[in-house]
């Protein structure tokens, strides 16, 4: 209810402190999450976004008429991104790149070397 005279807002009596820690708590929230969903690599989702993107174009460049099956961060031999590239023969190589988007390496995807 809107009491005339009365400016609406945080109730009277609530300690300033409560209001700041409250609003603090939230922003701290809000960034967690969001930084967790930009970094976020699991098997489900991989990499995303501009430099995912770049990384994926570099890879089918290296093996044109194939397809991208995932995007990842990576660390592996000094490389930055890795990608698994589904070739046309059915056989798929994990492309690394580093930072500039150049090869550093690639391999026969580990999955594939088990008979699968």
């Amino acid at each position: 209810m809107h009491w005339p005279g009365r400016k609406r807002g945080i109730p009277r009596g609530t300690p300033s402190r409560l209001v700041i820690v409250g609003g603090s708590v939230l922003a701290l929230a809000a960034a967690g999450a969001g930084t967790a969903i930009a970094t976020s690599h699991d098997d489900g989702g991989g990499a995303t976004g501009p430099g995912a993107d770049q990384a994926r174009a570099a890879a089918l460049k290296i093996y044109p008429d194939s397809h991208a099956n995932s995007v990842e961060r990576d660390s592996e031999n000094g490389a930055t991104w890795e990608v698994e590239v589904a070739k046309s023969d059915g056989s798929t190589v994990d492309v690394r790149l580093d930072q500039s988007y150049k090869l550093v390496v690639a391999e026969a995807d580990s999955e594939d070397q088990g008979g699968s």
